[in-house]
């Protein structure tokens, strides 16, 4: 059976100007891409449902039809570092995306009496502030299979108040933040998944790719 203990946040795919803009707020793309995933201690595989339509053209029948997929937010929970690190992310994330008529490392103009905040495009490949690559990886402690959630247009949306008290010395920091996205598709959608023949759960099989990959390819295309 399915464990619920092991899985695996992922950033990716965040435009230069972002990155850019976290970098001067202390947060490097290093901590981005190999350890805030790290410190999400507690997330979901997502949720969707199907929005319908009822239609009654026939007597005495009433059908339904699907018109609007629905996705619901993703909700994320991390520990904070001891440098902040994880805080600055979210929290210079969401205000870069609200930063659109300043300059990207001019942080100066936050705290005057008339600054005015404009919002960035959110595509934009040089400057959007949609992630285009986040993955949540579901897999078991064998690490022979996974499986994949990859999400398409993500960004924080609502960062939750952080509870600090006085207390025992052992209680973490903990931060919760709900994120907004375009779609998620079950599975990867990277280029070598595509060619390996993994790409969007078709095979979930993770120690073969990485001890025999042509063994593993050869099994998927026979």
């Amino acid at each position: 059976m399915s464990r619920a203990n092991y899985y695996e946040v992922n950033f990716g795919a965040l435009s230069l100007g972002l990155q850019g803009f976290l970098s001067s707020r202390g947060v490097n793309s290093t901590f981005v891409n190999s350890e805030v995933g790290l410190m999400c201690y507690q997330g979901q595989i997502p949720g969707s449902s199907l929005a319908t339509l009822e239609g009654g053209n026939y007597h005495g029948i009433i059908e339904n039809f699907a018109h609007t997929k629905i996705y619901t937010p993703l909700q994320l929970s991390f520990y904070c570092d001891d440098e902040y690190r994880t805080l600055k992310f979210l929290e210079h994330w969401m205000e870069y995306v609200n930063s659109g008529n300043n300059g990207l490392f001019n942080s100066s103009a936050y705290s005057t009496l008339g600054y005015s905040p404009r919002l960035k495009y959110p595509n934009d490949p040089a400057s959007g502030y949609k992630a285009q690559s986040v993955t949540i990886q579901k897999f078991e402690n064998n690490l022979e299979r996974i499986l994949t959630y990859s999400f398409i247009g993500l960004f924080p949306k609502s960062l939750s108040s952080t509870q600090v008290q006085y207390g025992p010395n052992s209680e973490l920091t903990r931060i919760s933040c709900s994120f907004a996205y375009d779609r998620y598709v079950a599975g990867a959608v990277t280029s070598y998944d595509f060619a390996a023949g993994t790409a969007n759960n078709l095979a979930n099989v993770v120690r073969d790719f990485t001890t025999n990959p042509i063994s593993a390819i050869n099994r998927l295309i026979n």
